[in-house]
C-alpha cells in the first residue's frame, strides 16, 4: 500500500539531504545550532524447438512477473515522458528486437544474435530523445559483450570503483536513489542509539566514498552533551586500500571538526573473503552492520560466505538496502528483470534532465551501463566463481529477525523526496516485513530494511 505522510516524533530525526550538497562537509555557521546537516570460434546453433521454448519463456515472464522486484505489478517498459507517436513506435520496435536478441543469446544462437545486435547499433543512440532508445543502446552494448565473451570463452573483468567515483557523486546529486538508501539506514541507526551509550562499531561492507556517514556524525554530535560523549569506530571494506585510506582521511577530518571520537579500520578485500578476526570486535560495543548492495562491481565475492560473516558478527542492527531486481538465476530471468528495472531508472532521469544534459549522459554511461553490463555480460557464477543468491531477504530471515522501518524513517524519506526537484513520479511503499520501498511510477527500485540478531535483548 502507498504510505501517507506519517506523524512523527521530531525528537529523533535526521535532516533530509540537500540535493545540491557536494561531498565537502562544512560545519554549521552557528555552534549552537541543533539542526543536523545532510549533506559493465564456434557458433552453437540450437534447434528451433529450443528457440521456440525460450520465446515462450520470455513471454511468460513478461505476462506474469510476480517476484519481489516488481512488487507484483505487471511488467511495464517505460518509454520516457515523450509522447510523440513516432518516438514511441521507434522505442517499441527497438525493445521488440532486443527481446528477440535476448532469446537468441539464451539458446547460444550467436550468429542470429550478432545480426540483430548490429541492427540495433544502427537504430539506437545513447543520446536519443526517448528513454527507451537510450536503454536499448546500453543493453545492446552489454549483450554484444556477452556474445564476444561466449565466442572467445573469456569473461570480461569487473571494473573497480575508482574509475566511476565522480559519476557516482553526480548520480547522488541528480537522483534521490542513493540519498534514500543512506537516509533510511542512518535514521534506523540513530534511533537504535537513543537508549544506548555504548561505543558504536559500524561495519560497512562496501563504504565507497563514505558519503553516508557525515550526516550521522553530525546527528550524533548534535544529540551529545558534556556528560555523554560517543565513540564511533568504522570498519570499512572496499576494493582497494588506496580508496579506503582516502575515505578514512576525509571521515577523520570531519569527525575531528565535530569533536567526535572516531576510529577507522580499513579492510581491502571482498566481504566473502573476510575472516571475523579481521574485524576486531571488542567487548561492550554496539555492533552495526551496514550494506548498500549494488551491481557496479562485485563487492562481496561469495554470497554464502558474506551471509555467514553477517551471522557471525551478530549485529544489534543490520541496515540493508538492495536494488529491486534479479541478480541471479538464468540469463533470461536477469534480462527481463533488469530491463524492467533500468527502463524505470532511465525514465526517472529523463523526467528531470534533458536528453543532452552532460550529467545525465555521464550517469547513464558510467554508472547504469556498467551495472547492466555486469548483470548481462558477466552475471551469474562467472562473476566471482560462486553462486549468487537470488533472494537475499529470504536467506536473511533464516538467521536474523526483521524489524519494521519506523514512522520517522518514512517521514524523512518523504521530506527528502519533497526537496528533490521533479519528483512527482516517485512514491514510497511499505513492503513485506515493514521494509520501505522507493518506487518510480509502478516499479519498485530500492528496498531498505532493518534487521537484528534473533537473541537481541535476551540475557
Amino acid at each position: 500500500m502507498k504510505l501517507g505522510r506519517p506523524e512523527v516524533d521530531n525528537g529523533c530525526l535526521l535532516q533530509p539531504p540537500d540535493p545540491d550538497e557536494p561531498w565537502d562537509f562544512e560545519l554549521p555557521s552557528s555552534s549552537t545550532s541543533n539542526t543536523p546537516i545532510f549533506h559493465n570460434q564456434a557458433f552453437n546453433l540450437q534447434s528451433s524447438n529450443e528457440f521456440a521454448y525460450s520465446v515462450d519463456h520470455v513471454n511468460d515472464l513478461l505476462e506474469s512477473s510476480t517476484d519481489d522486484t516488481t512488487n507484483g505489478d505487471e511488467l511495464q517498459v517505460h518509454v520516457g515522458n515523450e509522447r510523440s507517436k513516432d518516438v514511441d513506435d521507434h522505442g517499441l520496435t527497438l525493445i521488440s528486437l532486443l527481446f528477440e536478441c535476448s532469446v537468441a543469446i539464451s539458446v547460444d544462437n550467436l550468429v542470429e544474435a550478432h545480426r540483430m545486435l548490429l541492427e540495433l547499433t544502427q537504430m539506437a543512440s545513447p543520446y536519443g530523445q526517448s528513454s527507451a532508445e537510450r536503454v536499448v543502446t546500453y543493453f545492446a552494448a552489454a549483450m554484444s559483450s556477452r556474445v564476444i565473451n561466449s565466442i572467445l570463452g573469456i569473461c570480461s573483468p569487473l571494473l573497480d570503483y575508482k574509475s566511476i567515483s565522480n559519476s557516482f557523486q553526480i548520480f547522488n546529486n541528480v537522483s534521490p536513489l542513493i540519498k534514500f538508501a543512506h537516509l533510511a539506514s542512518n535514521q534506523t541507526i540513530l534511533e537504535s542509539l537513543s537508549q544506548c551509550v555504548d561505543p558504536i562499531h559500524i561495519i560497512d561492507l562496501d563504504i565507497m566514498q563514505g558519503i553516508q556517514w557525515p550526516p550521522l556524525f553530525q546527528a550524533l554530535t548534535t544529540k551529545m552533551d558534556d556528560s555523554c560523549s560517543r565513540h564511533v569506530r568504522i570498519t570499512a571494506m572496499g576494493t582497494t586500500m588506496e580508496l579506503l585510506l582516502d575515505t578514512g582521511k576525509q571521515l577523520s577530518n570531519i569527525a575531528r571538526q565535530l569533536g567526535l571520537s572516531f576510529e577507522y579500520n580499513p579492510i581491502a578485500t571482498k566481504v566473502g573473503k573476510v575472516d571475523i578476526s579481521m574485524v576486531k570486535l571488542r567487548q561492550g560495543e554496539m555492533v552495526v552492520v551496514n550494506w548498500v548492495r549494488h551491481c557496479l562491481y562485485d563487492a562481496t565475492g561469495s554470497d554464502w560466505k558474506t551471509l555467514g560473516l553477517i551471522q557471525q558478527l551478530g549485529p544489534k542492527v543490520f541496515t540493508f538496502v538492495e536494488q529491486d531486481m534479479c541478480h541471479g538465476g538464468s540469463y533470461l530471468d536477469r534480462f527481463v528483470s533488469s530491463l524492467h528495472y533500468y527502463s524505470a531508472i532511465f525514465d526517472s532521469l529523463g523526467a528531470c534532465l534533458s536528453s543532452n544534459d552532460s550529467n545525465r549522459n555521464q550517469v547513464e554511461h558510467n554508472i547504469l551501463y556498467r551495472e547492466i553490463n555486469n548483470i548481462l555480460a558477466i552475471g551469474g557464477s562467472a562473476r566471482s566463481g560462486e553462486e549468487k543468491l537470488k533472494e537475499w531477504r529470504s536467506e536473511l530471515r533464516k538467521c536474523l529477525m526483521e524489524v519494521p522501518m519506523s514512522a520517522n524513517s518514512m517521514a524523512q524519506a518523504w521530506l527528502m523526496l519533497n526537496m528533490q526537484s521533479n519528483n512527482q513520479g516517485f512514491s514510497l511503499v511499505q513492503g513485506e516485513g515493514g521494509a520501505l520501498k522507493l518506487r518510480w511510477k509502478d516499479t519498485s527500485l530500492y528496498t531498505a530494511s532493518s534487521w537484528t540478531r534473533c537473541n537481541v535483548g535476551v540475557a
